[in-house]
């Protein structure tokens, strides 16, 4: 496989794989045409943070790379989990890149007149709690004049701010682009309209794909926000009454969906945060197929592909996409990954059966790691 570096839907490839296993490669532009009336595709509308800074850390008057990985504490938008880098940018790979200088609780970042404080280290040397001082506007107003798209190595042309939008991007929430949605466009939707095929959206705040680190890795995705509005819930419940299918566009409405999953199949309108992993043996109680990108094994995207199939199939698309060199990454081809219709086993029922729940209280995800998230999320 390779990786792309721009979103381009004239060359785009489709991997589609049904239920019964069977495959097919396809122009992505037939992506209008695969579903059924009735049935209802939910994208995240989330625009993307400008969320990396370059600056320095003022004890030291070393250099620092800042990523901010995750909200702390909306509606206050002043406080993030972030990631840190020493010198260095995007150009080397990151799990190449320099460590960060020590960083103490109260140590000051400087990001041109932008400042920062580090709350508290955490339990990694990567790892930090960051509050910028100011409001909302203040803050986001900052983040805009001197933060840049999070970007890696594959990618070697810096990214402008509108690289990482998608065309339905909204409100600033994600800290990396749900890049899912790079597959859409209106004539995808109108197309959709004009067969009867529902279309819905809700607001995910997509955090960061890899922080350089196995470890740190391994915790991804951290604990995110969401908000479902009423009029998806109840086009969700519509489409499972009539026994239509559920497409979500991207693992970050996956997430979501499931996070804010009735025993019935349908969803909660409303605020929430997901948490942990959806991976094999997670039950799957909304979504019926995925519109995802191509994820490699042992990734966190691709560990949530695994509820939706078995190893064998997966491992089968896998050899099939460096096969047909396959584009990687944010900017790359998109594999429509239909539910298999298998039965839990009595192992997978006993897991999914102490699967943890937020959602103002509720919820179904796998279990969490370490929670950095506060009591509100996504708030306007």
């Amino acid at each position: 496989m390779i990786a792309a570096d721009r979103p381009d839907r004239r060359s785009a490839r489709l991997f589609v794989v049904e239920a019964d296993g069977t495959m097919r490669d396809l122009p992505r532009a037939v992506l209008a045409a695969l579903f059924d009336p009735g049935d209802l595709v939910v994208a995240n509308d989330a625009a993307t943070l400008p969320a990396s800074l370059h600056g320095m850390h003022v004890p030291s008057d070393e250099a620092i790379e800042i990523r901010l990985a995750g909200w702390l504490s909306l509606p206050d938008p002043s406080r993030f989990v972030a990631i840190a880098f020493g010198a260095g940018d995007h150009c080397t790979r990151t799990e190449d890149r320099l460590p960060p200088p020590p960083l103490s609780p109260g140590d000051r970042l400087q990001f041109g007149p932008l400042e920062a404080v580090v709350e508290r280290p955490l339990d990694h040397p990567r790892l930090l709690e960051l509050r910028f001082p100011g409001n909302r506007a203040t803050v986001l107003a900052g983040l805009a004049q001197h933060g840049r798209p999070i970007q890696y190595a594959h990618v070697p042309e810096p990214l402008a701010l509108w690289d990482v939008w998608t065309k339905i991007a909204a409100g600033p929430v994600a800290f990396e682009a749900p890049s899912a949605g790079f597959a859409l466009d209106w004539l995808t939707l109108q197309a959709w309209r004009r067969r009867d095929v529902g279309f819905a959206t809700l607001t995910h705040a997509a955090g960061v794909s890899s922080t350089g680190d196995p470890a740190l890795d391994s915790r991804l995705p951290f604990d995110e926000p969401y908000r479902i509005p009423e009029h998806t819930a109840t086009q969700v419940a519509r489409a499972k009454r009539r026994g239509n299918r559920i497409i979500a566009i991207g693992t970050s409405v996956v997430r979501a969906l499931e996070a804010a999953a009735k025993p019935d199949g349908n969803v909660r309108a409303g605020i929430g945060i997901a948490t942990g992993r959806i991976a094999r043996g997670t039950r799957l109680h909304v979504v019926d197929a995925i519109l995802t990108g191509v994820h490699q094994p042992g990734e966190s995207h691709f560990e949530l592909l695994r509820a939706f199939a078995d190893d064998a199939l997966l491992a089968k698309a896998s050899a099939a996409f460096a096969a047909y060199r396959y584009r990687a990454h944010e900017f790359g081809d998109s594999m429509l990954l239909n539910r298999q219709p298998l039965l839990l086993s009595r192992e997978q029922n006993r897991a999914t059966s102490s699967l943890t729940c937020v959602h103002h209280g509720h919820g179904r995800l796998g279990p969490s790691p370490p929670r950095w998230h506060a009591k509100s999320a996504l708030s306007r």
